[in-house]
């Protein structure tokens, strides 16, 4: 190639260099304007994406609240009967909860639940609106079909019976819905709130406590349809043995059971039968056999006497044992027991109105003394108090104690008094322990010992950090009419992962200073079992939670022997008080090894005063750094 062939070449190669140069530079800068497009279609994306999930979140939280706002209202509804308002509410409710559900389950709300760090809270909103939504379409919905098809003044005992097959056949639709609530529930309690944004997590946990008790309601809804039709005799008549416990002298479930009587329901219908004392049914030699850790703190009477019967709080066990002495006795094989006291008889009074004593016995021993009209306001002193000054001879008393039994419930079965106020009566009295049921039938048992109506100290029907006070007379007499108590628990701080609580129990006798004079000696018994007359002897017994021990106790601050010992893995101490007119004393039983991380609650043997008066708020003591 000549030189000037080769310089020839040069501009051509030159210029095809600078060309691919140029091209070069081009692409990238068109490659940077196509990144920079494409991100800025991606910011726009994401603030569009961005500004649609706000929005997604402020429709879910407007729906989620209307709905809560509602369920107030449904419940007030279907406690006024007033299913066509209910209806309506319902459906208001569906709206809400089925809009909440769709938005929360918007695709780009579930893509946005994929997100690292992020994607738990639009999850758990999720979870919300959905469990929301099953909650008003499974259970709420079906709820209220199922009231609207009830008539429930036909469920109130009366002469004509009660209409128990509606109730029977809307079993399988609760119980359907009691399924569906608790899956929610289940759904939203694994739900780990510890990673969510506060704005998420607050809600949540009142879905929870809603869902929760929701739950309990619509649980205990289903196995009430599921069990009351058979208990109250839709299909075979049902025979109850009825104690009625006497709370002047007092027992662990409530007061001894003087006066016994039969009570049969046939489909809602209520009458009695035979009727004695627990007196009149004399020893037990030899004596029915109870379990022997109970035995060991309650000594052999539990099964020798029916009076000592519930001598142990348990009330499966005393009504067990009720149920077998009956039987031996008397031939007669009940199908349950059911406890009630003067106190909650009073209740009933409260809705159905004054009873006139109608019975010529019962007016004849009733004389001019005693009224022969009780309502709510005097019969709670007329069967515990007067009853014993008036009538001297005691079997006349427990006659007169189980005549007016039977008075209220001829009243109460002949359709007397408002539906709900009766209803609400008897939630107080069971409430209270005073209403307290046990069936020989061990299908209806196990149902009924989820429950607090069944007097159980231990099971499902127990709260996980749960406390007994329980008092047994060691008079021999009827002072405890006198007797004001207030129970109370003391949290206190122990530095460690175990918790410990003193229960605190502070007794007043209030009878008048002369009593061993001024009062029956029925009453006071005399002296005859080395308690002075006037003076108030107790044995006060105090539960703690499973696997807590007792430590301590003192009466008036001073420490004090107690009897030790274990009931169904409870821990069980007992402190004997007595009391001269006037006199006051404070025992204080403090448990340790508490495990369980809960809220404590106390339970008590009902009273003559009501339980808002003996149980006191819970107190904590201040914790002292280092101690």
């Amino acid at each position: 190639m000549t030189k000037t062939e080769d310089e020839s070449l040069w501009p051509l190669s030159n210029a095809r260099s600078g060309s691919a140069s140029h091209s070069k530079s081009g692409h990238r800068r068109r490659r940077l304007v196509g990144a920079a497009a494409i991100s800025a279609c991606v910011v726009v994306l994401a603030l569009a994406s961005a500004l649609w999930l706000g929005a997604k979140a402020s429709s879910i939280r407007d729906h989620l609240e209307s709905s809560a706002q509602l369920v107030p209202q449904l419940q007030d509804e279907v406690l006024r009967d007033d299913i066509a308002a209910a209806q309506k509410t319902v459906e208001a409710l569906k709206e809400h909860t089925s809009t909440a559900r769709s938005e929360a389950t918007d695709p780009i709300w579930t893509i946005a639940g994929t997100l690292p760090w992020v994607g738990a809270n639009f999850q758990a909103v999720s979870e919300v609106a959905t469990s929301a939504d099953d909650v008003a379409q499974l259970g709420a919905a079906p709820l209220v079909q199922v009231f609207s098809a009830l008539d429930w003044k036909t469920l109130i005992p009366s002469n004509e019976g009660a209409d128990l097959k509606p109730l029977a056949a809307a079993a399988p639709k609760l119980s359907s819905a009691a399924h569906a609530v608790s899956q929610s529930s289940d759904r939203l309690n694994s739900i780990d709130t510890s990673s969510l944004f506060p704005q998420v997590s607050s809600p949540l946990v009142q879905a929870r406590e809603q869902l929760q008790s929701a739950r309990s309601g619509l649980d205990t809804a289903a196995n009430v349809a599921r069990i009351a039709p058979t208990m109250m005799g839709d299909e075979i008549p049902q025979r109850y043995l009825l104690l009625i416990q006497n709370n002047a002298e007092a027992r662990a479930t409530g007061g001894i059971p003087g006066a016994l009587a039969v009570l049969t329901i046939d489909k809602g219908r209520l009458s009695f039968g035979s009727q004695t004392s627990a007196t009149a049914l004399g020893a037990f030699t030899p004596s029915v056999a109870v379990d022997p850790e109970q035995v060991g703190i309650y000594s052999t009477r539990l099964g020798k006497f029916m009076q000592d019967a519930n001598l142990t709080p348990d009330f499966p066990t005393a009504a067990s044992t009720a149920h077998a002495m009956w039987r031996e006795k008397t031939g007669e094989d009940v199908d349950g027991v059911l406890s009630i006291d003067p106190v909650s008889l009073g209740y009933i009074l409260d809705a159905i109105g004054p009873v006139e004593l109608t019975d010529p016995q019962l007016r004849a021993i009733a004389g001019s003394s005693l009224p022969t009209k009780l309502d709510g306001g005097n019969v709670t002193r007329t069967l515990l108090s007067d009853v014993y000054s008036e009538i001297a001879e005691p079997e006349l008393q427990d006659v007169y104690f189980a005549g007016v039994a039977q008075e209220i419930f001829s009243s109460l079965s002949a359709g007397k008094g408002d539906p709900k106020e009766l209803i609400e009566g008897i939630s107080r009295g069971t409430a209270e322990g005073r209403f307290l049921i046990w069936s020989a039938t061990k299908t209806d048992q196990d149902v009924i010992s989820k429950y607090p109506v069944s007097g159980s100290i231990a099971g499902p029907s127990v709260a996980p950090a749960q406390f007994g006070i329980y008092f047994n007379d060691g008079t021999g007499a009827k002072m405890d009419y006198y007797v004001k108590r207030t129970a109370q628990l003391v949290r206190e701080c122990t530095g460690d992962d175990y918790g410990q609580v003193k229960v605190r129990v502070t007794s007043t006798n209030t009878a008048p200073a002369d009593a061993a004079t001024s009062l029956p000696e029925y009453v006071t018994a005399g002296g005859a079992y080395g308690v002075p007359a006037g003076s108030v002897q107790t044995n006060v017994i105090a539960y703690g939670p499973v696997q807590a021990n007792i430590q301590t106790a003192l009466v008036d601050g001073k420490k004090s022997d107690f009897a030790a010992h274990r009931h169904s893995n409870r821990p069980v101490g007992s402190v004997t008080v007595i009391l001269a007119p006037g006199q006051s004393s404070t025992v204080e039983l403090t448990f340790g090894k508490i495990v369980q991380h809960t809220e404590p609650n106390l339970v008590v043997t009902p009273t003559v005063q009501a339980l808002k008066d003996v149980v006191l708020a819970t107190e904590q003591s201040e914790c002292v750094p280092g101690k």
